[in-house]
């Protein structure tokens, strides 16, 4: 098997301090979080910035401030700036990251998502299609993320259209609109295009399973503050560190090898920095 790839979700736009503590909000809490990540083997770290109140913000000097003090600590790591913002935010709002210079990655939602209660993430088609369009022409390989089989198919039918290139690589969350069990991340598995990549997040309890489960199949995983705060069922996770370092665990014990930046940029098709 390749060598696995592990992205640091660090902290999300939902998840608070009052949910746990080391939820980083400021610079430096996020260059904090980056590095313990980092420092653990994660060669991703996937960004969402907040004002220092917590509030989560798509500015794009936020994230030229966070994505600089990353690299100070991190310089080779691969910074994936999402562009999903948080529920409510306009398309304008959230692309915002993607204009930075040097933008290697960033995520793009193939579908609508219901969220919990009454909120609800909207992605209609033309938001797919034009923020497809726009990583295309600003040279940004998408995360392609996906919260069931359908928006595979979304996906699978933009890059048939040229809104998205190929080999594309998806991003399995688990455990929010999908269930998170073997059976469904393997129907998912199955459903994308021969010589795509794969990574799965599973959220809350479903993290470290489906990451064992992820990584014997071959794909690659992500953890982190933004989809879960447990280190263990009612042991809060004192960094997102300890989080990336559960599932190297995991890794070498499957005898799986962590990927490095240089090792992972090569596995995406991403330039050499």
């Amino acid at each position: 098997m390749e060598k696995l790839i592990i992205t640091a979700a660090i902290c999300g736009a939902e998840v608070t301090k009052e949910h746990n503590p080391a939820v980083p909000y400021t610079v430096e809490e996020i260059q904090r979080e980056a590095k313990s990540a980092y420092d653990a083997g994660a060669s991703i770290i996937h960004l969402h910035v907040r004002e220092d109140d917590g509030t989560p913000t798509q500015d794009k000097e936020r994230f030229r401030q966070c994505i600089e003090a990353i690299r100070e600590v991190a310089p080779d790591v691969i910074i994936q700036p999402s562009t999903g913002g948080a529920v409510g935010m306009t398309d304008l709002e959230r692309l915002q990251p993607t204009e930075i210079e040097g933008t290697e990655m960033a995520t793009l939602d193939c579908g609508t998502l219901n969220f919990g209660g009454d909120e609800i993430f909207v992605n209609s088609e033309n938001t797919i299609k034009n923020f497809g369009k726009i990583m295309i022409e600003r040279g940004i390989k998408p995360e392609i993320e996906v919260f069931d089989k359908g928006m595979v198919d979304y996906a699978i039918r933009f890059a048939k259209q040229g809104y998205i290139l190929e080999p594309m690589h998806f991003d399995f969350v688990l455990g929010v609109q999908m269930a998170a069990t073997a059976r469904d991340l393997a129907f998912m598995v199955d459903s994308i295009p021969a010589g795509s990549t794969w990574t799965v997040a599973g959220i809350g309890r479903h993290e470290f399973p489906m990451a064992a489960i992820g990584i014997a199949m071959g794909g690659h995983v992500r953890v982190g503050f933004e989809d879960n705060i447990y280190l263990d069922r009612g042991v809060l996770a004192k960094s997102n560190g300890e989080l990336v370092e559960r599932v190297v665990r995991i890794a070498k014990e499957l005898g799986r090898e962590i990927a490095t930046p240089a090792e992972a940029r090569q596995i995406l098709g991403l330039k050499e920095r």
